[in-house]
């Protein structure tokens, strides 16, 4: 039987992926960011493009933002014993990820299915899922200890699903530039999705198509639209905004489930009534978007330490998930329960912060180059000489 949100009581996050909750048999598998716009492929066809200039506020999001994310999957293990922290937790949930989206919907204006185009996509979206995914997988079993599990492309293991929604989301760019109102025809999808449980969980559709108006705005958005969301008034109204989410995301958090922050899930198998699929997508994608624009308009716009870092956030969102699992299958937080402590959750947050940032490195991105941006011309035809 259904019930309403009210009767919802606090689910625990199960050990096996502390991100997808529930997906029918488990209770809770997760992000991060991060594609082309976190490190894109470059184009080897052979004629040397123009050097183009990189836009440090852009760099800037994308590192901040995969520091979100790293340090939110830390949390995961540690935090079930603290309200404050799982209310931190759905906060940056909320918006860490929309905000990903949408700067990837913004880098994605150009996509047109060019040859140039569909190589880039291949080399810097497709390679990636199939190496990584199958890197979680044999890490799954034979560090997890979960002899049973399978290499398979189609069920997106842990954070590797966001590849695949990339891939998904920039090939059919052309279509939602052709329409005339893309975004309510967005919106309609994920509210149909998240009272579609038959959706099912290949490829990872349910998120592809709840978290589908976060990239459909990003192709919407101009550099105008960057422009007000970073004026002075925009930055002091975002501080009374995260305060207000703080309080209240600590008020909810007995009663909400993590699962409408994973967007993986339609209402009936979170086990609520169906009305709540479309009322939660509405209300999660204006919360979304709010929060998003708080974040956005304190990213610096100069020149950073960390600035440098945002080329190689794709590096840093694809390992992350070793050192997180890695510590989960070594019974790190069980062994060390001090860790679920407010000391604790401060160093958990502080290694995972200098890891990812670590991981995002220039000499990382060379070394993981073969996996993230692999010269494969060989795969490829050939452009023809324009005359």
């Amino acid at each position: 039987m259904s019930k309403a949100p009210s009767e919802i009581q606090r689910a625990p996050i199960t050990p096996e992926s502390r991100e997808s909750e529930p997906r029918r048999e488990q209770t809770l598998t997760a992000p991060g960011a991060p594609s082309p716009t976190i490190g894109s492929a470059p184009d080897r066809t052979g004629t040397p493009a123009p050097a183009k200039r990189r836009d440090a506020y852009f760099d800037n999001v994308k590192y901040l933002a995969i520091v979100l994310v790293a340090v939110a999957h830390a949390w995961e293990p540690v935090m079930d014993g603290s309200r404050t922290a799982r209310a931190l937790y759905m906060v940056v949930y909320t918006f860490h990820m929309p905000a990903f989206i949408l700067v990837s919907g913004y880098f994605s204006r150009s996509f047109d299915m060019s040859s140039a185009k569909v190589k880039r996509l291949v080399t810097g979206v497709v390679v990636p899922y199939v190496l990584f995914e199958t890197a979680y997988s044999l890490f799954k079993r034979y560090a997890g200890g979960e002899a049973d599990t399978s290499v398979t492309l189609l069920d997106p293991l842990f954070l590797t699903w966001f590849l695949i929604a990339l891939f998904i989301w920039r090939v059919t760019t052309p279509l939602w530039q052709s329409l005339r109102h893309p975004l309510p025809v967005a919106l309609a999808i994920a509210m149909l999705a998240s009272v579609s449980p038959g959706i099912g969980d290949d490829l990872d559709l349910q998120r592809v198509c709840q978290l589908l108006p976060f990239f459909v705005l990003g192709l919407l958005m101009k550099p105008e639209h960057f422009q007000l969301v970073r004026r002075r008034e925009v930055r002091l109204l975002s501080l009374p905004l995260f305060a207000g989410a703080a309080v209240f995301a600590y008020w909810a958090e007995p009663h909400m489930r993590l699962g409408w922050f994973y967007r993986s899930n339609s209402a009936q198998e979170m086990d609520f009534q169906w009305w709540t699929g479309p009322v939660m997508t509405l209300a999660m994608f204006g919360c979304a978007m709010l929060l998003t624009i708080a974040f956005l308009a304190w990213v610096p716009r100069r020149h950073m330490w960390f600035t440098v870092l945002g080329a190689g956030t794709i590096c840093g969102y694809l390992l992350h998930g070793f050192l997180v699992k890695g510590a989960g299958y070594y019974g790190l937080f069980d062994r060390y329960e001090w860790l679920s402590g407010p000391v604790g959750l401060v160093v958990v947050s502080v290694v995972a912060a200098v890891a990812v940032t670590l991981l995002c490195t220039p000499p990382v991105r060379r070394a993981l180059r073969f996996a993230t941006e692999p010269d494969m011309n060989w795969a490829f035809r050939r452009s023809p000489a324009k005359r």
